[in-house]
């Protein structure tokens, strides 16, 4: 059978993937359930701290895109009636650059005795005859996870408006031995030697494991005697993804693309720490096995699409364009009362392109390019040297909303520190070493939504190390100085970044939407998302200012920055 052309629905949604206990029926979830807030309508929407060119419906809480002849659908998981979880359907937008969003009515809500307690996350596949289906866990009258699959009712709408659930669901059951209250977001299938494969995240104790079912009509699942992978002490695998990339070029393949001269990548969200973890490896066609290279590591000590506020991403196949491409669900990190008194939140992390490194032991990921288009107010700045202690204005854009890519050269690597071993957490590595905090090569990059006199900032940067092989660079994006509001969260996110610094060069780029900080170290192998909810640093009272703390002169060889326009239509 030819290859044919699968697209993948994000799972964008966290609170989707929780944990029923079937004892008393009760949710456990990593987040809390608020019922006093979850059907309290948004009188008002309040605009401070929301963004102006991220994703977001007009108000409420969210928490899956396709490609289909010519159009992106997004599902995404909506509380209609609040600005926190509870309330759950598949609300639905529509798109054809990525950029301009349409609201359109709800796809799916839990209606029948397999989801009637919940229709949680999936993903879809296109069947021959150019037929899309989604797949999608429900939690059906006895607190049971089971997989369902929903289908357009007339797929000659170029909107899929509406889809209907067939009377042969479920199509999985969590059979004997399987944790019914751990089996959830079946992935989008792939063909292969004539039966159809998907995977259906879970755990057993402590164990981690991605089932691998079978089909070859698509309806009629068998599980497999084993997994495609699992591994010890990392817990319920949320929300995974398994999909080929190329040794060598940025783009994309479909998901069915089993070739010579692939790896694949297996994606899971870790439930226990609530971020998102991939391997980079080789399956075994011939055993139905993931394999992950000696470079990769299942679990927390793993490579992250994004090492700060990310999770339960998905990717899909754009055939259009030939590329790979990644949403991912970006939480708030303010508390709850503050949501409902926002009347909204969660934003989807602008789309970005995914194509395996050169040295093919990680990923690089980069904004699509549509986002271009939004750019507005340009300046630029080239061969301005950063002294030690040396702060530059990036003046003439709107820094609350604003694009800016720069490439710093390092004169000397020679006053580099000396890395200790184990230094193996970089999180905690730049909570120690902060951007005040003066070091040889570092601390430098950009002061993010900065107030006028920086009693608030959000500094984006890089601190190089020298190891007993080879300097060590660490990126960092730290919300501790990010507001003077009390009661948030604002950690010191951070990532080692796998660079050759032989041209003494490190690029970064920062996408800056008001409550959000979205930065891409060395063309996107490093990459960084902070919620932030400054009460200084805002609209115009926002700054944007590269700077250098360390000892070793740093200078800015280009910068580019642009004013950042909103779309013309956001649902």
């Amino acid at each position: 059978m030819e290859v044919l052309k699968f697209f993948s629905l994000g799972i964008l949604i966290t609170f989707l993937c929780v944990i029923i206990n079937a004892k008393n029926g009760q949710v456990e979830a990593s987040h809390k359930v608020y019922p006093q807030f979850q059907s309290l309508s948004a009188v008002s929407v309040k605009q401070l701290h929301r963004t102006g060119y991220h994703f977001q419906p007009s108000k409420n809480w969210i928490n899956a895109p396709m490609y289909y002849n010519g159009i992106y659908h997004f599902f995404y998981q909506y509380n209609p009636k609040g600005a926190v979880w509870g309330n759950i359907i598949w609300a639905h937008s529509v798109s054809k650059d990525l950029l301009n969003w349409k609201e359109l009515e709800p796809a799916i809500y839990p209606s029948e005795y397999f989801d009637i307690n919940g229709a949680w996350s999936g993903s879809a596949t296109i069947l021959p005859g150019n037929k899309p289906v989604i797949l999608y866990t429900g939690i059906d009258l006895e607190a049971r996870q089971m997989q369902n699959y929903a289908v357009p009712a007339n797929s000659s709408d170029p909107y899929l408006r509406k889809w209907i659930k067939p009377g042969n669901n479920p199509v999985v059951y969590p059979e004997e031995g399987v944790n019914a209250s751990a089996f959830r977001d079946p992935t989008t299938a792939w063909w292969l030697n004539g039966h159809w494969r998907m995977l259906v995240g879970s755990k057993r104790n402590h164990r981690g494991i991605a089932y691998l079912y079978r089909s070859r009509d698509f309806f009629h699942w068998i599980k497999a005697k084993h997994p495609l992978h699992s591994a010890t002490h990392t817990g319920m695998w949320e929300c995974p993804d398994f999909y080929p990339v190329l040794l060598s070029g940025k783009e994309g393949l479909d998901t069915s693309f089993l070739r010579k001269h692939v790896k694949h990548v297996l994606k899971v969200s870790l439930d226990v720490t609530r971020y998102d973890y991939y391997t980079v490896g080789t399956y075994l066609t011939d055993k139905d096995r993931y394999v992950p290279d000696n470079t990769s590591v299942d679990g927390w000590d793993g490579l992250r699409y994004d090492y700060g506020n990310f999770y339960a991403s998905k990717t899909f196949f754009d055939p259009a364009k030939k590329r790979r491409i990644l949403w991912g669900w970006v939480n708030e990190s303010d508390t709850t009362e503050d949501d409902v008194q926002k009347g909204w939140a969660g934003i989807q992390a602008i789309p970005r392109r995914v194509w395996l490194d050169p040295n093919q032991r990680q990923l690089m990921l980069w904004p699509v390019e549509e986002l271009e288009s939004l750019r507005g107010e340009h300046v630029k700045m080239s061969n301005q040297q950063l002294g030690t202690g040396d702060h530059i204005e990036v003046k003439g854009i709107t820094a609350a909303q604003a694009d800016v890519d720069v490439t710093f050269y390092i004169h000397s690597l020679d006053k580099a520190e000396p890395f200790n071993p184990h230094w193996t957490n970089a999180q905690d590595l730049c909570a120690k070493m902060g951007s005040n905090v003066r070091g040889g090569v570092g601390p430098f990059g950009l002061l993010t939504l900065a107030s006028k006199n920086l009693e608030e900032y959000t500094p984006v940067f890089f601190r190089i190390f020298k190891s007993s092989k080879k300097h060590v660079v660490l990126m960092c994006s730290d919300a501790r100085s990010s507001s003077l509001k009390d009661g948030l969260y604002k950690p010191s996110f951070a990532g080692f970044v796998d660079v050759d610094l032989v041209d003494k060069k490190l690029s970064l780029r920062s996408l800056i939407d008001h409550s959000v900080v979205e930065s891409f170290g060395a063309e996107g192998r490093t990459c960084i998302t902070s919620r932030v909810y400054p009460i200084l640093a805002v609209s115009r009272n926002a700054h944007l200012i590269a700077f250098n703390h360390g000892t070793e002169t740093i200078t800015v060889e280009n910068l580019n920055a642009w004013s950042m326009k909103k779309p013309q239509l956001m649902n």
